[in-house]
């Protein structure tokens, strides 16, 4: 299922809203294939993303910076 294109990744959480409108939101997010499969990490998404959507990752080696 992973390629050239992407890696699939479901959203678990929904953890803030961030930018200088909120129009990016902080996820937590489950990789479902690839070589880092099963891991969970936080991601920004920009548009409207809910608990379940899967998204499509094109680099899942960077992880953002937690909001404090």
């Amino acid at each position: 299922m992973a390629d050239e294109k992407g890696t699939p990744a479901e959203v678990v959480e929904v953890v803030k809203k961030t930018g200088v409108h909120g129009e990016v939101t902080q996820i937590l997010c489950r990789i479902l294939d690839g070589p880092e499969r099963g891991r969970v990490k936080r991601r920004n998404a920009r548009g409207s993303v809910q608990k379940g959507d899967v998204l499509i990752l094109l680099d899942t080696e960077r992880e953002a910076k937690e909001i404090k």
